[in-house]
């Protein structure tokens, strides 16, 4: 018989906020076609400073196009059109004056499948750090350095820095991504389903990750695992066919949804 999660589930996050706390991002009005193909219905929605805030919903309710409005990935896919604003610390992103360069810089992206360049740790890890100019070698170790510990990996691959990217195990690449990702100093973390790819000891990894980083990044999460969502979120948004059904505290909405179709989508009576 379908069940809501239970309330054990999230004793860990007995600390989270009842609400969101200082906007990093605010969404209004959001809607986003491509070509005739309307995939985002007037999304509104904040996402709080320092806090992980997940997006669930079935395959195709548009979460990963949400998720890549934040930091204008989307502007990458040929007859896309966006309309209403996409605010970063009260800024809209989507401003003509806005740098769209710089605004990926702070506002980092970790793919669903890990994705090393054919180069050494070394090299991937301060990738973006020589993209913008940054050529001091020292500087650049120290970089190398704090990311590949922050990401949980350098005790594990700083005797081999020279290696190729290439042979490390799958969850070591994704923390690797991660580290490359943090090498810029981003103020967000943007995590597509990193977790889809792994197995679950490299799952728990990230997950343990996660819970560190968000004292320092505000990291959106899409996840098609909810009691991934229940264990790493503070505030989880529910899509489905491409409009925002509910949001709110994750313990709340996975124990006591307001919506039917959230209610219908946690039991998994569809999705």
């Amino acid at each position: 018989m379908a069940t809501l999660l239970t309330k054990e589930l999230f004793q860990l996050k007995a600390e989270a906020p009842e609400s969101v706390s200082k906007p990093k991002f605010e969404i209004r009005n959001l809607d986003l076609s491509y070509g005739t193909n309307h995939v985002l219905h007037d999304i509104q929605l904040e996402l709080g400073e320092h806090q992980v805030s997940a997006l669930i919903g079935p395959s195709g309710c548009g979460k990963s196009t949400l998720l890549r409005t934040l930091n204008r990935m989307n502007d990458l896919i040929p007859g896309v059109i966006i309309k209403g604003k996409v605010l970063l610390n009260g800024e809209d992103i989507y401003s003509p004056s806005v740098d769209v360069v710089n605004l990926r810089k702070r506002v980092g992206m970790v793919f669903q499948r890990p994705n090393p360049f054919p180069m050494s740790i070394f090299d991937n890890v301060v990738y973006g750090p020589r993209r913008h100019g940054l050529k001091d070698q020292d500087r650049l170790a120290e970089i190398l350095e704090m990311s590949l510990k922050k990401a949980a990996l350098w005790d594990e691959v700083h005797d081999r820095l020279h290696r190729s990217a290439l042979s490390l195990s799958g969850g070591q690449q994704q923390r690797m991504c991660i580290a490359r990702a943090l090498a810029v100093e981003p103020d967000v973390l943007l995590m597509d389903e990193p977790c889809s790819a792994l197995d679950p000891i490299s799952t728990s990894k990230i997950e343990d990750l996660i819970d560190d980083l968000k004292r320092e990044y505000t990291i959106v999460i899409v996840t098609h695992n909810m009691q991934q969502a229940a264990r790493v979120s503070h505030f989880t948004s529910f899509l489905l066919n491409g409009r925002l059904i509910e949001c709110g505290r994750t313990d709340k909405l996975f124990t006591n949804p307001e919506k039917k179709e959230t209610e219908d989508y946690i039991t998994g009576r569809f999705g």
